[in-house]
């Protein structure tokens, strides 16, 4: 593997949304979430808070 390579690994994809997380060369996993033309990027405690929130959301379902 190269030093300034980075891994994807897609967590989970429909058909109009996907989440996927990259090993940054620097070790640090961030978590992106494709929605239509846009993406949002979160280091791992924003991650963190993010799950939680909808996990709230779907508590309340």
């Amino acid at each position: 593997m190269d030093d300034h390579e980075i891994l994807t690994e897609t967590l989970v994809e429909t058909e109009n949304y996907m989440v996927y997380r990259t090993s940054e060369p620097d070790g640090e996993e961030i978590h992106h979430i494709e929605l239509f033309n846009m993406t949002l990027h979160f280091f791992k405690e924003e991650w963190q808070e993010f799950v939680a929130l909808m996990q709230a959301v779907a508590d309340t379902e």
